[in-house]
């Protein structure tokens, strides 16, 4: 099953916040509610879910689900 939500931490305050995910599409910058802080993937990551979130964005856990489908 594939989540829509993930809670986002960001890294310079610590703050929490849960949103929305795009089911089509990454993420590449988050400004944090709390501190205003710009958030950006880190390196490797597609989107600020992958790399500040609780789950992984939609895309991710699709390519997840099929890969571990196909093994």
């Amino acid at each position: 099953m594939i989540e829509r939500q993930s809670v986002l931490t960001c890294p310079t305050c610590g703050f929490e916040k849960a949103e929305p995910m795009p089911e089509d599409a990454c993420l590449f910058f988050y400004e944090c509610t709390n501190c205003k802080s710009l958030l950006r993937p880190k390196a490797g990551d597609c989107c600020v879910f992958c790399s500040y979130g609780s789950v992984a964005c939609p895309p991710i856990q699709q390519e997840r689900v099929a890969a571990h489908e196909r093994a």
